[in-house]
């Protein structure tokens, strides 16, 4: 297999893909639909807006965070803050922060919301239902 190795003064990020899930974000238009949910306010004049805290963690969790300590690695990440925009990210203890903010009754409204938003912008208007000639036999015509 013949490749070449090569330097580059460009920045990179070990998190590829990430200007993709860019543009499909602002596709869904994710940030108009979480302004209308009623998520928790920051209480400072220096704290995130909920979409940049909701965007952000999306943005850790694909790429790898699977625990709030984990988030720091795309904290730090220079080239994912240049794709989406941002001059700073959330550290964990702003998501521990924010999602402590929720009781059972906010998660049952939120995520409803969310689940009708998803499956209303679903679209299965180009996918087919292959049948086997077994099911036909089985259940009829």
């Amino acid at each position: 297999m013949d490749f070449e190795i090569g330097f580059t003064d460009k920045d990179i990020t070990p998190c590829g893909g990430m200007a993709l899930m860019k543009k499909m974000l602002e596709h869904c238009n994710l940030d108009a639909f979480i302004s209308t949910l009623g998520l928790p306010e920051p209480e400072s004049n220096r704290g995130y807006k909920p979409e940049e805290i909701i965007k952000s963690f999306l943005v850790s969790v694909w790429c790898g965070a699977n625990r709030f300590m984990h988030t720091e690695v795309t904290r730090q990440d220079a080239v994912i803050r240049k794709i989406f925009g941002w001059n700073r990210i959330c550290g964990q203890d702003t998501y521990k922060r924010f999602f402590g903010k929720f009781t059972q009754e906010k998660n049952q409204k939120v995520f409803t919301l969310m689940y009708q938003w998803f499956f209303r912008n679903l679209r299965f208007d180009n996918y087919t239902l292959d049948l086997d000639s077994s099911v036909l036999t089985r259940y009829g015509d």
